[in-house]
């Protein structure tokens, strides 16, 4: 049976940027601009807290944060017996993650909801005086902000990534009837959440266990550790607000990564767990003037939305506007406006006519741009 969850429907954040740019201008007028700057976005707050679970006394704990979307905490010092472990659920134990006496978990897995339980289990039966330095201690929960938090702390702190017009961003359940090849390629697209707090988007590329997201997402191994990547985050109705249950796993190795271009290539902890969603391929080619794209994303840290109408494009389609655009370095990009949002770095920009990854979305601006896909290749063609 599958199971669902129900979540507030977020609210658009992005303002929709005035054009400097209108389609089809010559946008190799934009030189590589060194000060530019792409962001990712933070839907989360890290409270500090001073918590124990003990075998003499407190054998749970309970955080509760009413409206968030999720809860996670930090575990500071660890040492339970052989055989003993801590669970940290929902109230309701619908989801529940388990770290053994020989974990380092650091941050667990978060809750989806705004309750987490954390439970010591114990079958030792040794007694409390001999069990003084035995337990663990949580020293910080990381929660979702309310949608009214997100758009105080946004307001403050505006990013460049762009609804272009109105926006014309669907769910991707939308389109599983009328467009089953962009429905599918919608799968292998994931929310990550970075040291529970930030948001980026990621994507399976290849067979192999490879993801890419951008670099200003994350850059090192350590980081990766400390990411969720959350696949099958997707609404089940194309006007509800149920969703899929997601299917979290870990980040784990950072295989290549580089600013100038904006891409990190890693992996997951748990490969078997999201190969069922499929994958992707890089488009060993440049894009053509005026094709017509779409882009599967996680903006605003929704369940997965698809733009790929476009009031500010010719027929309300997306496409090309500049297939030679300037990023971090000439002509690295391509550019079009397709509607992004914050919280959408890192998503794969597609082709409608081969439904390939022509670029790495990382820019707002309208037009918003991505890395070029035979850049990219150029640079990791050999790891993937």
């Amino acid at each position: 049976m599958r199971r669902t969850v129900t979540v507030a429907t977020l609210g658009v954040l992005a303002a929709a940027t005035t054009a400097l740019l209108g389609p089809g201008a010559d946008a190799r007028q934009h030189a590589p601009d060194e000060d530019r700057q792409a962001g990712a976005i933070e839907i989360g707050t890290s409270d500090e807290v001073d918590a124990e679970l003990s075998y003499a006394s407190t054998r749970h704990e309970t955080f509760t944060y009413p409206g968030a979307g999720y809860v996670k905490v930090h575990f500071d010092e660890w040492q339970l017996a052989e055989g003993d472990y801590i669970t940290v659920s929902d109230p309701a134990h619908t989801e529940v993650h388990r770290y053994e006496a020989d974990s380092d978990p650091g941050w667990s897995t978060s809750i989806s909801g705004d309750t987490a339980v954390v439970r010591l289990h114990t079958f030792q039966g040794l007694m409390p005086d001999r069990m003084d330095d035995y337990g663990a201690k949580i020293d910080a929960v990381a929660h979702e902000m309310t949608p009214e938090e997100k758009q105080e702390s946004h307001s403050k702190d505006p990013l460049l990534e762009s609804v272009c017009g109105q926006d014309d961003q669907k769910n991707a359940v939308c389109y599983e009837s009328e467009e089953p090849e962009v429905f599918a390629n919608t799968a292998p697209v994931a929310r990550l959440l970075i040291d529970g707090t930030t948001m980026c988007t990621a994507w399976r590329v290849g067979e192999k266990n490879r993801l890419l997201t951008n670099s200003h997402c994350f850059e090192t191994s350590k980081q990766a550790r400390d990411t969720e990547v959350w696949f099958n985050y997707s609404c089940t109705t194309c006007e509800g607000d149920d969703v899929e249950e997601p299917v979290k796993v870990r980040g784990d190795e950072v295989l290549a990564t580089d600013a100038t271009y904006d891409y990190t290539l890693f992996t997951v902890d748990d490969f078997e767990a999201v190969k069922e969603f499929g994958h992707m391929e890089l488009a060993d080619r440049k894009p053509k003037g005026r094709e017509e794209l779409y882009i599967p994303q996680h903006p605003d840290g929704r369940p997965t939305q698809v733009a790929i109408g476009s009031d500010r494009d010719p027929a309300g389609a997306c496409q090309v506007s500049d297939p030679d655009y300037d990023g971090y370095a000439e002509n690295s990009d391509v550019s079009y406006y397709c509607d992004t949002s914050f919280g959408s770095s890192g998503s794969p920009v597609l082709s409608r006519e081969t439904h390939e990854v022509i670029a790495l979305h990382h820019f707002g601006g309208c037009p918003n741009s991505g890395v070029r896909s035979d850049k990219l290749l150029e640079r990791i063609g050999d790891k993937i």
